[in-house]
């Protein structure tokens, strides 16, 4: 069964309507390339659209009704936005749920230092990558930094265009004949992903002033890594000792862009997961009167397993839920109990898209394409669906109803061929509650990479998608 191209559908409202989608994506991508930077996006965005905080709701002891709209995050890193439905909650939620991590180079907590007149940042890397891939490119820093004295200075360099940029070296190809044959995953190691920050030295006092004192004053001992921690200084008013209490991340510079002479995809940096996610929230947004509540969830750390007080593996939807519910005059652990697990929910991250240059990775029959609209994949996982959501028919079903009365385009896929690899979600740990979860996202080609690639249409029946389900997502038997 293959599916048609999206774009043979559309018309000229249609495509006003896709680009200005796909611009305001492209800015929002550009702009919030870290989990922290796009929850307060999102909170801004919500908040324009009436939302309001729930624990100002819960501190003043409000009930919440139909129609009210309330936001909750988590250390911000992590956001749920709840449009309360006309039904009870206990008759289950509409959820899309997404992740706003994405893979990078993480700092480490004593990263600067000099070496051979250069000063370097040493660097963790965060998520499934290959290391080869963050060599030779521009690099931005972003992050928080949080000092002693309670104050959490906001950091981001390398992106407006009168900033510097950072890089990790390579070797010259005329010296590089024992690293080429290497495998993969050792042609650049974990630890050599140092990024290069400075090369010129501070001066010492002596080198700036004739007073008999100042020609006493010793250099300093690494003078190149002295200039970068001064700079710092000036800046933000930072000390060495405060990147032990940073979370400072190096992601590529540089705008998303449109690709392809047709301009009718999207390069950048984490589409993975920020289509889905950007997607989800402009429906979650624009969803008017909903019959059961609706629920946009964006969590943190699903690249490496949901961990932490901010993945999707932490007990802060559940918490949430339970809040709105005390509000909404149905609390009590049984309710809440009652109301997830006839929740329905789309697990809102990308599938891995064919690509011709290597079809050998993908059974082309149940592959995920650019250009032919939100993909679902019935399950993840590895092998014999190790790690898998494996979703129920019923449920296919019913969306297939969905998406085929609003007009979207949808396909089917599997992450690439048996026993080839695989990989997982958020799906499997919404679906302890009992409740229906199916993977659904966009397709990407270059998925982990630097620079990721999707196509519009797919954004914009992503979007779609989404909308539909919101509105008309039932109870499944």
């Amino acid at each position: 069964m293959e599916r048609d191209v999206a774009w043979n559908k559309y018309d000229e409202a249609d495509d006003e309507a896709l680009e200005e989608l796909a611009a305001e994506y492209i800015g929002f991508i550009s702009q919030n390339k870290t989990e922290r930077e796009c929850a307060a996006s999102a909170i801004r965005l919500a908040e324009a659209y009436g939302y309001r905080p729930l624990e100002e709701a819960v501190r003043e002891g409000r009930a919440l009704v139909a129609g009210d709209k309330v936001w909750a995050q988590a250390h911000g890193k992590a956001l749920i936005l709840a449009h309360l439905g006309q039904r009870p909650l206990e008759q289950g939620l509409n959820i899309l749920g997404a992740h706003i991590d994405s893979p990078r180079l993480d700092l480490k907590q004593n990263p600067l230092y000099e070496a051979n007149d250069f000063a370097l940042l040493d660097t963790h890397y965060y998520g499934g990558i290959k290391n080869y891939q963050w060599t030779a490119l521009p690099l931005a820093l972003h992050g928080v930094v949080a000092t002693t004295d309670g104050e959490v200075i906001e950091v981001n360099i390398g992106d407006d265009e009168a900033d510097p940029v950072f890089c990790v070296t390579d070797l010259l190809p005329h010296l590089g004949s024992q690293q080429m044959d290497k495998k993969g995953a050792k042609v650049v190691e974990g630890e050599d992903l140092d990024v290069l920050v400075g090369n010129r030295p501070l001066l010492s006092t002596a080198d700036s002033s004739d007073s008999k004192e100042a020609e006493s004053t010793e250099a300093p001992k690494d003078p190149v890594k002295a200039h970068v921690l001064a700079l710092l200084t000036d800046k933000y008013g930072i000390s060495e000792e405060d990147f032990l209490s940073a979370e400072l991340e190096v992601v590529p510079a540089g705008r998303a862009r449109d690709l392809g002479f047709d301009r009718s995809m999207v390069i950048g940096y984490g589409q993975d997961d920020r289509v889905c996610a950007y997607t989800s929230l402009v429906a979650q947004l624009e969803v008017e009167r909903p019959s059961k509540a609706a629920v946009c969830v964006l969590v943190d750390k699903e690249e490496i397993g949901s961990v932490g007080a901010t993945g999707m593996a932490s007990q802060f939807f559940e918490n949430t839920m339970a809040e709105i519910m005390e509000l909404a005059g149905e609390g009590g652990p049984l309710l809440l109990r009652r109301a997830l697990a006839a929740s329905s929910m789309l697990s809102s991250d990308v599938s891995a898209g064919f690509d011709p240059a290597y079809a050998a990775a993908f059974e082309a029959k149940n592959s995920a394409f650019l250009g032919r609209g939100i993909c679902f994949n019935k399950f993840t996982g590895s092998r014999g669906k190790s790690g898998s959501n494996d979703a129920n028919p019923e449920f296919m079903a019913s969306l297939r109803k969905i998406m085929d009365d609003a007009g979207v385009a949808f396909q089917t896929a599997e992450l690439g061929r048996v026993d080839l690899g695989g990989g997982g979600t958020i799906a499997y740990l919404c679906a302890k509650y009992g409740m229906n979860v199916i993977d659904s996202g966009i397709a990407v080609l270059s998925m982990h990479a630097p620079y990721e690639i999707i196509s519009k249409v797919d954004l914009y029946e992503g979007y779609r998608c989404y909308c539909a389900f919101l509105k008309g997502a039932k109870p499944v038997d």
